[in-house]
């Protein structure tokens, strides 16, 4: 492999090209290019010489230069939210890296905001960049609603709850992770249970509510009103102090970490301990949620197989694969030391 010089004499290697691969293989750089291609008129023994060729150059070969091969892009595009939650964030990660062992580059949108005028942009933003295919993490039902309205016309996966894209949707179970919460509070001989939600125009926070109230209309238990939250510790904090002065409960279901955190910090303010006199549940498994005081058990999408989904539901669409609709992946409830049986608080003897 040849070298060249750079300031101070330095020498560094040349990446290998097509050329020097066809050179060391005995054929013609287009015959390279079939073989790359997998091109069906290429013999088994040509093949085998070009790929021997390829690994004594240590070639790999540009993924752009294929790209341009076989008529696309090599790049998906992903519309999220710059919302500052975890789910979102992690979903997207999820796919970037599902993108990069499929061989896509991946180009993405945060949304200041949730509107028509927004959703317009960044697919315009994303279009105008020639991408093979887009994936839409809509946790709000406007979100969807303007995307749909735009329709794109390219290969498409939204990330919802709601399933509105048939198979072309992708979810967590999001009302299954919420009747695991409730199932094992039930199960531990809760029977007042309160629910701290999400906001009500996004989709997990509705999917999580009709979860818990199955569980709890299941086992013939009251369902109150949710608290409805903003997915923040601030909130769950003043959630935490307002229901100590309550003492009508005996566990409660955050929608989120963050706002269990919140609560957590809250009940320990007014004496109130966990779990000896109320239980906590979660939902996110977030990393620093084994370290809250006590540990917080929860509930853990599968954010990797989430990933997966996607670039797998995309390809499909790219290579002309019959879609079909799967199952909403499931969540596990990941029990550490912030749920136990009721205690002997108010809630607890009134029960």
């Amino acid at each position: 492999m040849s070298e060249a010089k750079v300031a101070g004499g330095a020498a560094i290697r040349r990446v290998p090209n097509i050329r020097d691969v066809a050179r060391r293989a005995g054929v013609s750089h287009q015959t390279v290019s079939r073989v790359l291609n997998d091109h069906p008129n290429i013999t088994p023994r040509t093949r085998a010489k070009v790929m021997a060729a390829m690994a004594d150059l240590d070639y790999h070969p540009s993924r752009v230069a294929r790209a341009l091969a076989n008529g696309r892009s090599g790049t998906i595009g992903v519309v999220s939210t710059d919302n500052g939650r975890y789910g979102p964030p992690k979903t997207l990660r999820a796919i970037e890296s599902a993108a990069r062992d499929a061989g896509y580059f991946v180009s993405t949108v945060n949304m200041a905001a949730v509107g028509h005028t927004h959703m317009e942009s960044a697919l315009r933003h994303l279009i105008d960049q020639g991408i093979d295919g887009v994936v839409v993490i809509a946790p709000q039902a406007a979100m969807l609603d303007s995307f749909y309205e735009l329709a794109p016309g390219v290969p498409f996966v939204t990330v919802d709850s709601a399933g509105s894209g048939g198979a072309h949707t992708i979810a967590i179970d999001q009302a299954e992770g919420a009747r695991l919460a409730a199932r094992h509070l039930v199960d531990l001989g809760h029977r007042d249970i309160v629910h701290i939600s999400g906001p009500t125009d996004w989709l997990d926070s509705q999917a999580r509510v009709g979860g818990w109230r199955s569980v709890l209309a299941a086992a013939g238990l009251s369902t109150p009103e949710p608290l409805v939250g903003d997915w923040s510790a601030d909130f769950g904090h003043r959630m935490g102090l307002e229901l100590a002065d309550r003492r009508d409960f005996t566990a409660v279901f955050a929608s989120n970490d963050q706002m269990a955190l919140g609560l957590l910090h809250g009940f320990r303010e007014r004496g109130i301990r966990v779990p000896e006199d109320v239980s906590v549940v979660g939902f996110d498994d977030i990393p620093e949620s084994a370290y809250f005081c006590p540990p917080l058990t929860t509930v853990r999408p599968d954010f990797s197989e989430l990933g997966r989904r996607c670039m797998a539901r995309l390809h499909d669409q790219l290579t002309g694969v019959e879609l079909r609709s799967d199952p909403p992946i499931p969540p596990v409830l990941t029990i550490r030391a912030s749920t136990a049986p009721p205690g002997d608080g108010p809630a607890a003897t009134r029960s």
